[in-house]
């Protein structure tokens, strides 16, 4: 196979597929159009049907009249006769020949119609069942298909909320990611300022006892408890001599 028919294949394949695909695409509007075109063609088949039926009332119309000629004719001939009248007799002896001719014909036609008429019938009765099965059927599929799209759409609306959840939580993770860093950060900013600042040698002074100490609670009861109390007292110390003279006059004056 050379290389164009090659292509040419692969042309037909491919239009092959798309034609395939527009078809499963559409296959309820397909199939809806398809059951209508059968219900055009069964009412078309009832109008034969009534064409049919007619014509048979017709041939039956035809014949009975060709029965009555038949008497009518019949009573000629034995009036003909038994006036002695053969020839008259004879001629419409001949006419009679032709009337039964038509009648047996007409009994031919009438039975050709009433066959058609019945298999006509029976085609249409089972047209009409399988068309209505074919109906409810429809129907059931119409509804798969209307309860398919909608679980469908669940599912898809179901799919984009779980993406959006996981795409919270991995903007979270990444937020509490970089938080990690900035306290690590942080950290380790402290830990080298104590390190290389005053507070790393403040630390060890005071770890020597070299440094004062600082005043605190326990600091205070602690001297309570190596001191009396009378040498911790605040009371202001003796005045002079003099300066206690000096008040004495100020407290007179007064």
């Amino acid at each position: 196979m050379s290389i164009l028919q090659k292509i040419l294949t692969l042309f037909r394949g491919t239009a092959h597929e798309a034609g395939q695909a527009v078809v499963d695409a559409n296959a309820l509007k397909i199939l809806d159009q398809e059951i209508r075109d059968a219900g055009t063609e069964l009412a078309r088949s009832k109008e034969e049907l009534t064409k049919v039926m007619a014509q048979r009332q017709l041939q039956a119309n035809r014949s009975k009249d060709r029965f009555a000629k038949k008497a009518e004719y019949e009573a000629y001939i034995g009036g003909a006769l038994r006036q002695g009248n053969e020839q008259l007799a004879r001629e419409v002896a001949e006419r009679l020949a032709t009337v039964e001719t038509d009648l047996k014909n007409d009994e031919q036609a009438i039975a050709s119609f009433d066959a058609s008429i019945t298999q006509l019938k029976t085609a249409i009765t089972a047209t009409e069942r399988k068309l209505a099965r074919v109906k409810q059927q429809v129907d059931t599929v119409k509804a798969t298909e209307a309860v398919q799209r909608a679980q469908t759409a669940v599912a898809s609306r179901h799919s984009g909320a779980n993406g959006k959840v996981t795409t919270a939580l991995d903007s979270l993770e990444r937020i509490q990611q970089r938080q990690a860093e900035r306290g690590a950060r942080l950290e380790a900013a402290a830990q080298l300022e104590s390190e290389t600042g005053d507070g790393d040698l403040n630390k060890r002074l005071e770890a020597a006892g070299l440094l004062p100490e600082s005043t605190s609670v326990d600091n205070i009861l602690e001297r309570f408890r190596e001191k009396p109390v009378q040498q911790l007292s605040h009371e202001p110390l003796s005045l002079p001599a003099a300066e206690v003279r000096e008040t004495d006059k100020v407290e007179r004056k007064d």
